[in-house]
């Protein structure tokens, strides 16, 4: 009975952790990452389209990324593109391809991404609680309606604890590994 509430409640905090790991590879930390770009959508014939499927993507150096499109005519949209977006990026348009030189952070930029991914990872930890808290309340809820003992409640609700105690661990772990990545000069 436990272990579907168990299994769901599991599957649902990977997915959270998941997404954490997504948008700390997604943040500028000084060096070059084809993720970076990842939310950069451009018009190709009249739809928005993510910038790695009309272009290919590529970082040569640690502190450069460079974008070849497939068709030449997209250099334009493309560059537009990552103007507008708050990446604070400059891109050089040489009309083949398109070269996005990382500066080094300053140590106040480095400060703000810190408290950025704390945020983050608070917000991570408040959706893997709440999880649990909706997992306990199934569990909770089967002790009425399927007269189940409350010694096995018990175990299934610790049981739940245990993979929270799991996931806010690993949160704390990446947290803490993107910390000494974007703190490392």
């Amino acid at each position: 009975m436990f272990s579907e509430i168990k299994t769901t409640c599991e599957k649902e905090m990977k997915e959270t952790l998941e997404f954490l790991r997504h948008e700390f590879s997604s943040l500028r930390t000084g060096r070059a990452s084809v993720a970076l770009l990842d939310g950069i959508k451009v018009d190709y014939y009249g739809s928005q389209t993510p910038l790695n499927q009309v272009s290919s993507v590529s970082v040569p150096e640690a502190r450069l990324i460079v974008i070849q499109p497939w068709e030449k005519k997209m250099l334009g949209a493309i560059e537009k593109e990552i103007l507008k977006s708050d990446l604070s990026l400059n891109p050089n348009n040489d009309g083949q391809v398109i070269r996005i030189p990382i500066p080094a952070m300053t140590e106040e930029r480095r400060r703000e991404l810190v408290k950025h991914i704390h945020k983050l990872a608070e917000e991570a930890k408040i959706s893997v609680r709440n999880h649990r808290h909706n997992a306990n309340d199934k569990i909770k809820k089967s002790e009425s309606e399927d007269h189940i003992s409350k010694d096995n409640v018990a175990d299934g609700l610790d049981e739940i604890q245990k993979i929270t105690d799991k996931y806010v661990g690993r949160i704390d772990e990446i947290y803490k590994i993107k910390e000494k990545e974007i703190l490392k000069v």
